[in-house]
């Protein structure tokens, strides 16, 4: 029914909510632990290599001082491959270190630039850049001393302690190492220019080395997005909230099942209750009269025959009335099985909707329908009813029963329901109409008569004593066949006497 699953749209959307709430904390907890993870490496990293820079300026300085200068030839020179000069050495021990060049006084450097980084070290007396090949990752850092220079050329990938590393090799971040518009890459990584639209965004880290003649910016990124997500961990959730929602909703139509049987039990046992009044009520009137007369004819007749002079006439004329009485009550009981005297007093009523009491009684059968396969549907709508809303629904439940009865001899494709709402100047009408096969001619006259049943096996008060509710409420009852098949019975209830204030309304 489209008011079944209109009341399921409130909790399918809350677990919607709760699943993208859940969804959205993980993965915003996993970029959290992800980008503090990025920068305590990115940490360690530039640590590890500013104390690299550290060492060269200090190798430089060491170089410097422990060398004394010596002549050269003019226009000649230096000689930097003679393996016998202890700096020479120094490539063994330090794996970055491919070469050391040494100028001593009166002998040109090769290259202009290490000419140039001499004269600017002489000046800052201290470590200067003499060039970088980004291309092949390499620099050169050159210290001046007094009539002699030395120059390192240094491979900046050797110079990263692997041992010590905190990046994994291969891995997403991207390290790099810049000088102005020259960047050599440290480990590729990912690059963020080559990332597809939504991955472009990610952690960094750029922070200048702690050294001043290594004047290099340690420049770290790694993207993240979608397939940095932690799928593993969102689909645990996504499984966990379903399985969550399936016992909610066990549990809760487990709930509805049990008030909804429990309510279809207290309106049987209100509906037993009320057709055993009637029955009784109506036998205690009906035997009263009969009964007083048999005890006052029998007391009548003893006096008679207890007399001296015992009148059998006149006590034979009490013992046939007697008699005469005891038929009345046999007919009585005869007559009740066929007709229920209307009770004397009035049901007290309130204003009712009809809409809430047709809703509330098809969500009370709705495992019968679902089982049956009736299409079930409420139409119109009608202002509140005076009525007494136990009885109300009595009424519309007996002859939903009634429908959902004659519904199960005709093809489940064709079993329909239908409460129709409507009113007038004066009455709220509920209209129960069926697709079954109709009531036949000569049954539809006696339809009200109590104790009279169509079905095998039925009692014959359930119309009966719906009838006496209606009328107990100044309303009516009344049922006819409807084309081009079926059964209609329509309730009339007079309207509220008083309107709703509008906030009542609202």
């Amino acid at each position: 029914m489209r008011g079944h699953w209109r009341q399921r749209i409130p909790g399918l959307l809350l677990g919607l909510a709760g699943l993208l709430a859940g969804a959205l904390a993980i993965v915003r907890i996993d970029i959290l632990q992800r980008r503090e993870h990025f920068l305590a490496e990115a940490q360690i990293a530039y640590r590890l290599l500013s104390q690299r820079a550290a060492q060269h300026d200090a190798i430089l300085d060491t170089l410097v001082l422990l060398s004394a200068p010596r002549p050269a030839e003019a226009g000649r020179p230096p000689q930097n491959d003679d393996p016998s000069r202890p700096d020479q050495r120094l490539a063994a021990l330090y794996p970055q270190m491919l070469n050391v060049l040494r100028r001593d006084e009166g002998g040109p450097w090769p290259d202009a630039a290490l000419q140039r980084a001499e004269s600017r070290s002489r000046t800052t007396r201290r470590p200067e850049m003499a060039g970088v090949d980004a291309q092949a990752g390499r620099f050169v850092l050159l210290q001046a001393g007094p009539g002699l220079a030395f120059a390192l050329v240094i491979d900046v990938r050797r110079m990263i302690p692997w041992q010590e590393w905190p990046i994994e090799q291969g891995g997403p971040v991207r390290v790099m190492l810049a000088r102005g518009e020259d960047v050599i890459v440290v480990q590729p990584g990912q690059d963020p220019s080559e990332q597809p639209a939504g991955l472009t965004q990610g952690f960094t880290f750029a922070k200048p080395l702690a050294s001043a003649s290594q004047p290099f910016e340690l420049r770290l990124h790694r993207a993240t997005g979608p397939a940095q997500w932690p799928w593993a961990l969102l689909l645990a959730w996504v499984v966990l909230v379903i399985a969550a929602a399936a016992g909610t909703a066990a549990w809760w139509n487990a709930r509805r099942a049990r008030g909804r049987a429990e309510q279809l039990l207290r309106l049987a046992q209100g509906a037993r209750l009320n057709a055993m009044g009637e029955l009784a009520a109506g036998i205690a009137h009906e035997l009263n009269q009969p009964l007083t007369a048999v005890m006052a004819h029998a007391q009548a007749a003893r006096r008679l025959l207890d007399d001296d002079a015992p009148r059998l006439d006149m006590a034979q004329a009490a013992m046939d009335r007697v008699a005469e009485q005891a038929r009345r009550a046999a007919d009585v009981l005869g007559r009740l099985r066929r007709r229920m005297e209307m009770p004397q007093g009035r049901t007290p009523t309130r204003p009712v909707q009809l809409a809430d009491t047709a809703r509330q009684v098809l969500h009370l059968i709705d495992p019968q329908i679902r089982q049956h396969g009736v299409q079930a549907m409420i139409e119109g709508q009608a202002p509140p009813v005076q009525a007494d809303p136990v009885a109300l629904e009595q009424i519309v439940h007996n002859l939903v029963n009634n429908a959902m009865t004659a519904l199960e001899r005709v093809p489940q494709t064709e079993r329909r329901l239908v409460l129709a709402l409507s009113s007038d100047s004066t009455c709220g009408i509920l209209t129960v109409r069926d697709s079954g096969p109709g009531i036949a001619a000569d049954a539809l006259p006696r339809l009200f008569e109590p104790f009279y049943s169509t079905r095998e096996g039925g009692l014959g008060l359930g119309l009966s004593l719906s009838e006496t509710l209606a009328l107990a409420m100044n309303g009516t009852l009344s049922a006819d066949n409807v084309k081009p098949r079926g059964a209609a019975f329509r309730l009339v209830l007079p309207l509220t006497l008083t309107r709703p204030q509008p906030q009542e309304a609202a």
